[in-house]
């Protein structure tokens, strides 16, 4: 593809080009969106459903200026996992229609302030930490998967989960080109065969289920959840979407310097930001995990040249469509648990080390005291399961725990402390 000339936002291809470069988008971000809601117990055919209408909503608000696929959210597992636990799915889902909300308010802020408010909150010190507890939190769901079935520790699923992991990082780090684009589906589908010979060989060991996809229709609406309103699954939700609006904030800025041109000006970042909220919120209304702009499709953008909005909206419609096709989901729903097990603990341990790159890349100094302090603060709290719990009143009991509690301390530790010349 490379060998092509560029083309912009604007540009649009003819049909015999316009498809494949589609559907290479498709499967740029079909791994990462599928696997949030295999690991929330949210359904893949809505994930794919509201990742393609709501990458539609995001190019309408940002009037077709900005080529960005929104996909599944990874920053939004811990809540999901932990709310849906305590509350409820569709607790859970009405947390993320308030964080879409959210978005919105401040994009609206943003729209007649600016960002320097934002830039004060959460320095790069604290959203550094943020993800990289985001990242962490995650790592015993990944150990879960790889290590134990449903009688306990198992050798075989290590040994699937060691397979996938394998191939994944040889695919990211040494494969080129498109393939280079692709590697936790080609981790996916190596895993899924290694299982299946593992299952022929020693039929004890057969653990992917066919009968799913015998029973399932070819055709069907996805199936939908209604969220419901708690205030503290709403407020863990509101604080937990302080860090993904940063990673918001990051994303527009690769994109930008990727298309080369400044879309924190036009459309605007209130746009982005906008579409992004919004985006998130019908996904959660429909019953599907928040959504957030895909570093993958990035990529593919950066290999290729290609920067049409017109190819990010084929792939956003391929997806509603494969979202009706109910054998298609049928098959993904038996991917084993070890083989998901074994491209989380690489996925997970990416964001963690991107919150480290963003420490590194903005010149946090840690021979300051001050930011020492404030990352300790968070790591501990964040990775160690600490929580605020009280009662509001008899009957409303709030509770603050991990990820959300972390970024609010973070928050407060760093407007009391006060900032030396050299502190980033």
């Amino acid at each position: 593809m490379s060998n092509y000339e560029i083309l912009r936002p604007n540009d649009r291809p003819n049909l015999g080009r316009w498809v494949p470069l589609s559907f290479q988008h498709v499967f740029a971000m079909f791994g990462a969106t599928i696997l949030v809601p295999l690991l929330t117990g949210l359904n893949p055919e809505t994930a794919l459903f509201t990742a393609g209408t709501g990458t539609l909503i995001y190019i309408l608000c940002t009037g077709a200026k900005v080529p960005a696929f929104l996909g599944s959210s990874f920053a939004f597992i811990p809540p999901l996992i932990a709310i849906s636990a305590g509350y409820g799915v569709s607790a859970a889902l009405g947390g993320a229609v308030a964080a879409g909300i959210f978005y919105c308010l401040v994009a609206l802020i943003i729209r007649f302030t600016g960002i320097g408010w934002l830039d004060k909150a959460l320095p790069p010190v604290v959203i550094g930490s943020v993800i990289v507890v985001i990242g962490l939190n995650l790592a015993p769901v990944a150990m879960d998967m790889v290590m134990n079935d449903a009688d306990g520790y198992s050798l075989v699923y290590l040994s699937i989960a060691a397979v996938t992991l394998f191939v994944t990082v040889i695919a990211n780090i040494f494969l080129k080109g498109f393939f280079n684009t692709i590697p936790i589906l080609i981790g996916l589908v190596t895993g899924y065969l290694f299982t299946l010979v593992m299952g022929f060989i020693f039929p004890a060991y057969a653990i992917i289920n066919f009968q799913i996809i015998k029973d399932a229709a070819w055709f069907s609406f996805p199936s939908f959840r209604i969220p419901s309103f708690h205030f503290v699954p709403v407020l863990t939700f509101i604080i937990v979407s302080l860090a993904t609006i940063c990673e918001h904030l990051g994303d527009t800025l690769v994109t930008s310097k990727v298309v080369g041109q400044d879309f924190y000006k036009n459309p605007g970042l209130h746009r982005t930001l906008t579409g992004d909220g919004l985006a998130t919120a019908w996904a959660a209304l429909w019953g599907g995990p928040p959504n957030t702009t895909y570093g993958e499709n990035i990529g593919v953008m950066a290999i290729t040249r290609v920067y049409s909005v017109w190819v990010i909206g084929g792939a956003a419609v391929i997806a509603v469509f494969l979202s009706f096709f109910n054998k298609f989901s049928a098959i993904i729903k038996t991917i084993p648990s070890p083989v998901l097990g074994g491209i989380s603990m690489l996925l997970f341990g990416i964001i963690a080390s991107s919150g480290l790159r963003t420490i590194v890349d903005n010149g946090v100094d840690y021979k300051d005291k001050r930011n020492l302090t404030i990352t300790s603060v968070i790591l501990v709290i964040g990775i160690g399961g600490g929580r605020l719990a009280f009662n509001i009143t008899r009957d409303l009991h709030f509770e603050l725990a991990g990820v959300a509690f972390a970024t609010v301390i973070g928050i407060i530790l760093n407007l009391v402390f006060p900032a030396s010349k050299k502190t980033t």
